[in-house]
């Protein structure tokens, strides 16, 4: 495959290189005055033609803000400056390959890439942006601006996963590190000070590509998933990371202070899992909720089509039995579950997600509500977009007076194929059938992209005192 034919590179997947910022955005509707903060979303954008064939999860990371107060909003764009992007920036051309690629040994800055560009966290007064497997990059509000790696004062031991966990009781944060060498999976608690309390490893049997994981008010929950890492396959001239349908999926549970003389392993059949929606106790039951696909490749050939699309799926761990339960709880295809972030952890009566269309390229066409009500079993609401118009992960933003779990908005970049145009799409989060609150339009395309948060003008005051 060509750059020029590689769907990625092309549409609204294909990068926009130009830094820009815009206030006073048109808006269709009203932007609530209790709305007051900043949507930030990461993603891929590479600044250069890339090298050999291009993935979509290569592209240098770039952050998309939308500032809303008093009814205003203003646009902004900015790459995430690693150290990798400042030397291609430099050598004014692309240096390392991607995914698909053979690993570049001989460079002497290493054989990949961080370029920042999946997730983001808020934690300590601080907006860290994420890779699958690298140190943090601290970023500056409102501005965007990069200040630098970000390593705990020093102690960081491990790559970062792109999806921390925070208490939202505590202020802990949990997350873990995979490698494709010995220890395969390091774990870290940080305090809510943003102190690294601990690192321990993990023994896994072999490197595996572990996207997510899972915390509730005692544990932490990993995916030990048959997406593995085999060196001998890259000296077949294969791609080192393939999914082992034979092998089955393990979900290691692990006290949130414990080591790996604690973890208890549950098995089940082969799966991938890029996301949870969340996790929690009940009982002697450990409850996780993700979106679960029954095997995945990232060539994008993978032998049942149907097995690669992610639906909403239930496990239940019993600790006392050591018996597994698993169950779909929705055939609708789902991906890039969220929830209110103040029930992290702990049970919880609604989720969101974005859903699927029924196209080849990785493309969303509305906005699923779960409502698990007091059975288990969700009833869903949709937001349709309407033809030809796409979204990305919607973000609970909560109503800063919020009397229950759902008060407050969605909100989403959506492109409208037809037209050509971006905008930032705001739904009541209480019903998703209604028309949009606000649609602002925005003043250039914003490509496809990964995970976003909200950060309130509370946080943004605070976080100006830190960096």
């Amino acid at each position: 495959m060509t750059a020029i034919a590689n769907p990625f590179l092309q549409g609204n997947f294909a990068p926009i290189r130009q830094e820009s910022a815009a206030e006073n955005l048109p808006v269709i509707g009203e932007i609530p005055p209790e709305l007051s903060g900043m949507f930030v979303r990461n993603g891929p954008n590479p600044q250069f033609d890339p090298i050999g064939q291009y993935h979509w999860f290569d592209g240098d990371g770039m952050l998309h803000g939308m500032h809303l107060q008093d009814g205003q909003a203003t646009y902004r764009n900015r790459y995430v400056q690693t150290r990798g992007f400042l030397k291609e920036q430099a050598a004014q051309q692309a240096i390392w390959t991607g995914l698909l690629e053979p690993p570049q040994m001989e460079l002497p800055d290493g054989p990949s890439k961080n370029t920042s560009n999946t997730a983001l966290v808020w934690h300590s007064q601080r907006l860290l942006t994420l890779l699958e497997a690298a140190e943090p990059y601290a970023i500056a509000l409102p501005s965007l601006a990069t200040c630098g790696s970000y390593t705990f004062n020093g102690k960081l031991q491990s790559p970062v996963t792109a999806h921390p966990k925070v208490d939202p009781e505590t202020g802990e944060m949990m997350f873990f590190g995979y490698g494709f060498a010995p220890p395969y999976l390091q774990y870290s608690v940080v305090s809510a000070a943003g102190e690294l309390l601990r690192t321990v490893p993990i023994d896994l049997p072999v490197g595996v590509m572990m996207h997510d994981c899972a915390i509730t008010e005692r544990f932490t929950i990993f995916l030990d998933l048959p997406l593995t890492f085999r060196p001998e396959r890259a000296a077949q001239g294969q791609l080192p990371l393939a999914f082992e349908r034979d092998r089955p999926s393990r979900f290691g549970i692990v006290p949130r202070h414990g080591d790996q003389t604690q973890v208890r392993w549950f098995e089940a059949p082969a799966c991938y899992v890029f996301h949870t929606l969340n996790a929690y106790e009940q009982g002697d039951e450990v409850v996780l909720i993700a979106c679960r696909m029954a095997e995945y490749d990232l060539t994008g050939a993978a032998t049942d089509p149907d097995a690669s699309i992610p639906r909403l799926y239930e496990w239940r761990f019993n600790l006392s039995s050591g018996e597994l339960q698993e169950r779909q709880l929705s055939p609708i295809p789902a991906e890039f579950p969220r929830i209110n972030e103040q029930y992290m952890g702990r049970p919880m009566r609604y989720g969101f997600a974005s859903k699927m269309a029924a196209t080849p390229m990785p493309l969303f066409e509305g906005l699923l509500k779960f409502d698990f009500g007091a059975t288990g079993t969700p009833t869903t609401q949709v937001h349709e977009l309407g033809r030809d118009r796409y979204c990305g992960e919607a973000v609970f933003a909560p109503h800063p007076d919020a009397q229950t779990e759902d008060e407050g908005w969605l909100l989403t970049f959506v492109h409208d194929e037809g037209q050509n145009q971006s905008e930032l799409l705001i739904v009541d989060a209480h019903d998703l059938t209604q028309e949009p609150i606000a649609r602002v339009i925005l003043p250039q395309r914003v490509p496809y992209g990964f995970h976003g948060l909200w950060v309130s003008d509370a946080q943004i005051q605070a976080t100006r005192q830190v960096l």
